[in-house]
């Protein structure tokens, strides 16, 4: 469910590591929350984010969700498959990025947190409910 691989935030956004990039996305729980995915706003290509800023909107029906910049970075790559098939994002939330960013602050990956972590984050967070 939160695979080893990647980095996760407190906002349940997930990145996936590559050199200098790094794909960013929402975890299975985060879609789960929102439930069925009906549309995705995401930003355009060379725009810049600094970490926390609020970068893409996820709707449901029920909800509309602002999704987190989880490094500082610029925007070299967004999924438009997103865009025209939202409900991609509840078949598989890790496969199914949203956008792909070129890292400026290496520094940053360590707030992140680790699978093992980001589960507690997740129970705990269920137990406050």
């Amino acid at each position: 469910m939160y695979p080893k691989d990647l980095k996760y935030t407190k906002t349940h956004e997930w990145v996936r590591v590559d050199g200098n990039k790094a794909k960013v996305g929402i975890t299975y729980y985060a879609q789960e929350q929102l439930n069925d995915i009906v549309y995705v706003e995401l930003p355009e290509e060379g725009e810049h984010f600094n970490k926390g800023d609020s970068f893409a909107v996820v709707e449901s029906v029920k909800s509309a969700s602002d999704i987190y910049m989880p490094l500082s970075g610029k925007i070299v790559a967004v999924n438009n498959d997103v865009v025209d098939q939202p409900e991609l994002l509840n078949e598989d939330p890790y496969e199914n990025w949203l956008v792909e960013i070129e890292i400026e602050n290496p520094d940053e990956l360590n707030e992140l947190m680790d699978a093992e972590a980001y589960k507690k984050h997740v129970e705990e967070e269920e137990n406050a409910h």
